[in-house]
């Protein structure tokens, strides 16, 4: 699976997920650290990546505005529940393909996690 990571996402969670061998793309090497949501939503898309983000901003332009997507993981984490998170996300990439998971979104928090299908 390819994933992008948007600016707020922890840099531990970047090489937990690259540890486990997983690709991903932060959004500063892309060279759109100052990049806007709708940027970052369509460069992943563009990109065929899922976007793995902190902002809960990205629901709206999902769920109100229909932004097209590849895909958005939407992490509920802090530097205490990191662990939890973590293992979470491991068990939901383990559990859905790439297929599945490009047509949702999703969020993940300590020791749960909701998936919502959306209009691609």
């Amino acid at each position: 699976m390819k994933f992008f990571a948007d600016q707020d996402v922890y840099q531990v969670t970047i090489d937990f997920l690259r540890d486990s061998g997983y690709d991903v793309l932060c959004a500063a090497e892309a060279g759109l650290s100052q990049a806007s949501d709708v940027m970052l939503l369509y460069y992943a898309r563009k990109e065929d990546r899922i976007l793995i983000t902190r902002d809960k901003d990205f629901g709206a332009l999902v769920f109100l505005q229909v932004q097209e997507h590849s895909g958005v993981i939407l992490l509920r984490i802090t530097f205490d529940t990191l662990e939890d998170v973590h293992q979470e996300l491991l068990r939901l990439l383990s559990a859905h393909s790439i297929k599945e998971l490009s047509t949702c979104f999703v969020t993940v928090e300590p020791g749960r996690h909701r998936i919502r299908r959306t209009r691609r």
